[in-house]
């Protein structure tokens, strides 16, 4: 039996949905996919980069002192979410443009060219523009 899936969301934690709302769309340019109010405090909020077709982020209020705890580090300071983009001239100058905090200089690996940027509350983002694979 052939068993097809994949991964719909990656949940991130957040201080304020407006907050981190205004961040992705404004400043990283990010789709706003559903803004769905579920109760007082809890919305159905999911964001994507302009052009993805497959796995969306949604955007979780923290909710207690644990999850609090993880805002800005959800991976222990280790990168958190990979952006591929298809040109990373122009991606990466739109980050220095919206004054989005570099933590590593662009350079070019041998899987391609990348920088880490960190996001609003400081979870760490690798841009990467993979090198093309001959056919």
């Amino acid at each position: 039996m052939h068993m097809k899936q994949s991964i719909a969301h990656v949940t991130l934690v957040v201080r304020d949905y407006d907050q981190a709302i205004e961040f992705y769309t404004n400043k990283l340019q990010f789709d706003l996919l559903e803004d769905l109010k579920m109760s007082e405090d809890h919305r159905w909020v999911l964001i994507a980069p302009k052009g993805s077709s497959s796995c969306s982020i949604m955007l979780e209020k923290a909710i207690g002192k644990e999850q609090e705890s993880r805002i800005g580090n959800q991976t222990g300071g280790s990168v958190f979410m990979i952006l591929q983009t298809d040109n990373f001239e122009r991606d990466y100058k739109h980050l220095l443009d919206n004054k989005i905090r570099i933590t590593r200089e662009s350079s070019t690996e041998v899987y391609g060219k990348v920088c880490v940027f960190a996001d609003l509350y400081g979870n760490l983002w690798d841009l990467i523009e993979p090198v093309k694979k001959e056919d």
